[in-house]
């Protein structure tokens, strides 16, 4: 009965952890378990001292994420304590970790990949590319997905570093990829939305999208979404490979580096327009927005029906999912490009003046 009840708590635990970039290897955003509730109130803040435009990962109740002095840092989820400090390249920049097996991935400025144990911060391995890395590593089927300003989309194991297939792509993978099925999608830079088979690195399908894409595709119910540099958000059928609807602002006519979040038929994503958009999944019809003050370049996060985000404005901002009615508005003093990161009821994230903020009622 003991071991039994064990386990149960440990898979508790395990559905509470936010590993990865967006959440989860299908890139929709949302969070499960128990979700952060208003007013939320700061628990704790660290201070590095440079910019952190990397998203955190939680696990285990350790937090994760890279800063601009080019270190990875492990903190206390509880206390914000620092566990340990990794040093990576000279910076790190939008690429977030990826916890999996007790061994974190993350990328740098530099083009190198490491693989760091989570216990202790130890290096297990590097995995150097040609150009920056911006990109968010993804595991699956014992292998750590990650893309590179040189062009390439990389399949290395994750247990040795040692690259198992490269792809070649038309231009910088920026884009995180999503994992669905056994394939990696990415919505790159040259204009395409391709998927690349996780056990050999060969692509199995190819969109031409005709657009810069930055942000990453979300899935869910068999269609990618996902927000381009052309002022769009578009769904697409990976399958048949038809463009289903395009959406853009008939007045503002911004990029988008944000990626989505899926929730309840809802494609809810931030634009350089300055405003959270909450479109129709089915026809890309608006059904909700909200403008803030300054551009959004962090991608929101649904969890209980609920969406927090973090804005250009240095405010954090939490809406009612369905209606778009704010709940609660936050005024952090410094403005945020990294994304939340939600786990056992708190937020996670960091400021571009280089503070990490748990938020939590």
């Amino acid at each position: 009965m003991r071991t039994l009840l064990v386990g149960l708590l440990a898979l508790c635990a395990w559905g509470q952890d936010w590993p990865q970039f967006r959440g989860s290897a299908a890139m929709t955003g949302v969070a499960t378990g128990v979700a952060p509730e208003v007013p939320l109130r700061v628990l704790w803040q660290w201070e590095g001292g440079e910019s952190v435009e990397s998203s955190a990962a939680i696990v285990g109740g350790a937090v994760y994420f890279g800063t601009g002095k080019g270190e990875l840092v492990s903190l206390d989820f509880e206390t914000g304590k620092v566990r340990w400090k990794y040093k990576a390249g000279e910076s790190i920049g939008e690429s977030s970790p990826a916890v999996a097996a007790g061994i974190v991935y993350i990328g740098d400025l530099e083009g190198v990949v490491h693989a760091v144990r989570a216990a202790t911060g130890q290096k297990v391995w590097t995995f150097k590319t040609g150009s920056e890395v911006k990109a968010s590593p993804v595991v699956a089927e014992g292998k750590v997905v990650i893309g590179s300003y040189d062009g390439s989309l990389y399949g290395l194991d994750a247990l040795t570093g040692k690259a198992a297939w490269t792809f070649k792509t038309e231009g910088q993978v920026h884009s995180s990829a999503a994992i669905v099925a056994g394939v990696a999608w990415i919505a790159g830079c040259d204009g395409h939305l391709r998927g690349i088979r996780v056990a050999d690195g060969k692509q199995v399908a190819a969109v031409k999208t005709g657009s810069y894409a930055a942000a990453s595709p979300a899935f869910g119910a068999g269609r990618a979404y996902f927000a381009t540099y052309d002022n769009e958000v578009m769904a697409l059928d990976p399958k048949s490979g038809r463009i289903l609807w395009r959406y853009e602002h008939p007045q503002r006519k911004f990029p988008y580096i944000s990626s989505a979040a899926l929730f309840e038929g809802l494609v809810i994503v931030g634009g350089r327009d300055k405003i959270l958009h909450a479109l129709d999944a089915a026809t890309g019809k608006e059904k909700w927005s909200y403008m803030t003050k300054a551009r959004i370049e962090g991608s929101p996060v649904v969890a209980g029906g609920r969406v927090y985000i973090g804005g250009g404005d240095g405010r954090f901002y939490v809406f009612d999912a369905r209606s778009g009615a704010k709940l609660q508005e936050w005024e952090a003093g410094s403005a945020f490009s990294a994304s939340p990161a939600v786990a056992n009821g708190k937020v996670v994230i960091g400021t571009l003046d280089g503070r990490v903020v748990c938020l939590a009622r």
